[in-house]
């Protein structure tokens, strides 16, 4: 079993020197999924995803971009990041919606913690913008589909 990456000989917290690790192209997808009651999924459909705060995928799109330029400042041990491309998107699925967020860059570590983050925070905001319909909302299945570049490749 490899050791954890944040803890140091003494089993403290500590950032990951990147400093002798190449700069390489690195992009990561992340997805997750929010679950609605079905009358609830139709009543949003039928609204064309829209309520009173405005557009839910548009607004969910935007605050997961913004939570993907923030997660140095949300998850204590990542590295600052010059993010060169963000791409989050939104499907209705039978009852629920699919995010699916792509983040690249060139940098010395990965952008595997961006991608999630992008998830969730769109996922917490999709919930946030329908929560007056119903609190038996399911955000589920948050997790790294794929991530290239660095030292090892993933694909779910």
């Amino acid at each position: 079993m490899n050791k954890l990456s944040h803890i140091n000989e003494h089993g403290e917290a500590t950032m990951v020197d990147v400093s002798d690790k190449q700069v390489t192209a690195r992009v990561a997808v992340a997805s997750g999924e929010v679950i609605f009651p079905q009358e609830v999924f139709t009543e949003l459909e039928n609204a064309h995803f829209s309520n009173k705060k405005g557009s839910i995928i548009q607004t969910a799109v935007i605050a997961g971009i913004q939570a993907v330029k923030k997660t140095a400042d949300l998850i204590p041990l990542c590295h600052q990041l010059a993010l060169s491309k963000v791409h989050i998107d939104i499907q209705p699925k039978e009852n629920s919606l699919f995010i699916l967020c792509t983040v690249k860059c060139t940098e010395r570590t990965g952008v595997e913690m961006e991608a999630l983050t992008g998830v969730s925070v769109s996922a917490l905001t999709i919930y946030d913008m329908c929560k007056a319909l119903s609190h038996d909302i399911k955000i589920t299945n948050i997790q790294l589909d794929q991530k290239s570049g660095g030292k090892s490749d993933f694909n779910r």
